[in-house]
């Protein structure tokens, strides 16, 4: 075992998010927080716009502590504005992925239960699309350059949402009004964090102050000895609603006083390569087609990675001729960590200075459990396999108002239930041999073969379908559907994509559909995925 971290932290039962991230405030108040379409906000124009947010959210809005707010954007400014704003009003937020279809937004919206929605106006249209069946009541509607002097062009927004408010105005509005600050404490709700389910319906991780001020406090002192507060330079790429940049990127960097650079759209290579030459990151999170991306871009080598200190990967496994490549260019390892939604997220990580990339996800951060269960529930040994499974202060309470699923997802001695397999070898390191159960990863995000093929089965000719990840050099795994088809049905590949396209954001869409005469399955007529497998 590594004996340079500590094994437990002591933690304030009364620290919560919005503590620290205003002790940052008036810690680093002149120094730049943000930068983003060649503008910066320091410090204190972060704390002034959220404060102004707030403001705008109680007095105009009528938000009240515990009420839950939707944010849907990519990483621009107008995020930690609107997301700092919402927490100092006393609110939780609902984090939405901006790729979303009308379907997959309608669910969570409804579930959370959320009447307020912070959105993006480029993806309007799908809000449009489902606001008349969900409780939204105000919609606040963000330009790229919305809280910087940025003339940056923004797509329109859908008619249909006549009435809303732009995040500009919220802003003017709220500077003129009294913000009230609401006394938070650690058990209350900060975030709702939305992950698949075998079920094919995303459950909300339900996180507190609590577990993300423990996440970050374990992050901090996992790392202590290549952390450098008022000095870290990160770029930030992986989406902030995802919980892995939300809370190593945006509230752990935010407490170090990081200048953090963000990127809203990574699909532009050429762009986010210019980014990365002009930050000149000390600090670099991803994902392993992240890294890969990058790896592959002509002008990669004109980078100067001379200032980076550490390069933390995650959301999917990372291969070892990625880790390869990426020392070769920059020096460093990637430093490969384990952890879900649930868990705010970090439950393992390789700590920095410690061996060369071994295609573990490390060890347990402090005051973090880890055990393996075998089938009969029995710990494992060393060297054998099991499901990892987690105890510690990061880890959920439990799904949002899902008390059946609660009760299946923590062991009798309230251990999380990762659905994971694992094996910790002699030194405690562990290594994740499977995923859960069928999960497939997409690019870093969680494709759920039940919600593809619930979407599938919808479409008229289908008579039987199920789908299996296949390897895919850029994206990791691509989803793949296999497909009987009703009788006298003529359905094409191309007709059945189309289809999915409707119900599903375009990471789960199935990237190949293959028909079959007839499924494999088992005595008991369950699909055989692994029959698939082989065929994939």
């Amino acid at each position: 075992m590594n004996t340079k971290h500590p094994k437990d932290i002591a933690l304030d039962p009364a620290a919560t998010v919005v503590g620290l991230l205003e002790e940052a405030m008036q810690r680093y108040a002149g120094m730049p927080a943000f930068r983003c379409f060649g503008q910066t906000l320091t410090y204190a124009d972060t704390d002034r716009l959220s404060r102004a947010f707030a403001a705008f959210l109680q007095r105009k809005l009528g938000v009240v502590k515990g009420h839950r707010i939707a944010v849907m954007m990519p990483n621009i400014p107008a995020f930690p504005i609107a997301m700092m704003g919402i927490l100092r009003a006393g609110a939780a937020q609902v984090n939405v992925n901006p790729l979303y279809t009308p379907r997959e937004l309608e669910h969570q919206l409804n579930d959370s239960g959320g009447e307020i929605i912070v959105i993006f106006g480029g993806v309007s249209k799908t809000l449009a699309d489902v606001i008349g069946s969900s409780g939204v009541r105000h919609v606040v509607i963000v330009a790229l350059g919305d809280a910087t002097a940025a003339s940056v062009a923004s797509p329109p927004v859908d008619a249909r949402l006549e009435g809303a408010i732009g995040f500009s105005s919220a802003l003017v509005q709220g500077a003129d009004l009294g913000f009230t600050p609401v006394p938070l404490a650690g058990e209350d709700l900060l975030f709702l964090q939305y992950t698949g389910g075998t079920t094919g319906v995303s459950k909300g991780a339900a996180l507190s102050h609590r577990n993300l001020v423990a996440n970050t406090a374990q992050f901090q002192a996992f790392m202590a000895e290549a952390l450098r507060p008022g000095e870290e330079v990160i770029v930030t790429a992986l989406p902030l609603y995802h919980i892995f940049a939300l809370m190593v990127n945006l509230i752990t960097g935010f407490i170090l006083g990081a200048e953090n650079w963000l990127v809203p759209n990574p699909r532009d290579l050429d762009g986010f390569v210019d980014i990365m030459k002009k930050a000149r990151p000390t600090l670099f999170t991803g994902v392993n087609t992240l890294f890969g991306g990058l790896l592959m871009h002509p002008k990669i080598g004109e980078v100067d990675f001379s200032r980076l200190r550490l390069a933390i990967g995650g959301g999917a496994a990372v291969l070892p001729t990625t880790s390869g490549k990426w020392k070769a260019l920059t020096g460093k390892d990637i430093l490969e960590g384990y952890g879900l939604s649930e868990t705010s997220p970090v439950l393992t990580l390789n700590p920095p200075g410690g061996r060369p990339f071994s295609a573990t996800v490390g060890l347990p951060l402090p005051s973090t459990e880890v055990k393996l269960l075998d089938a009969e529930n029995r710990e494992a040994a060393p060297g054998e396999a099991g499901e990892v499974c987690a105890r510690g202060p990061q880890v959920m309470k439990g799904y949002w108002n899902k008390p059946e699923a609660n009760a299946a997802a923590f062991t009798a001695d309230g251990y999380f239930r990762t659905g994971d397999i694992g094996v910790f070898d002699e030194t405690g390191y562990l290594r994740i041999v499977d995923r859960k159960k069928d999960m497939i990863i997409v690019s870093g995000f969680n494709v759920y073969p039940n919600e593809v093929e619930a979407v599938a089965a919808a479409c008229a000719g289908v008579a039987e379908c199920a789908c299996v990840g296949a390897p895919d050099e850029k994206t990791g795994e691509a989803v793949r559907l296999f497909v009987v088809r009703a009788p006298g049905a003529e359905l094409t590949e191309a007709r059945l994509i189309e289809h999915c396209r409707g119900g599903l954001a375009g990471y789960k869409v199935p990237r190949q559909v293959r028909f079959l005469e007839a499924m494999p399955k088992s005595n008991v007529g369950k699909i055989l995925r692994k029959d698939l497998r082989a065929l994939a």
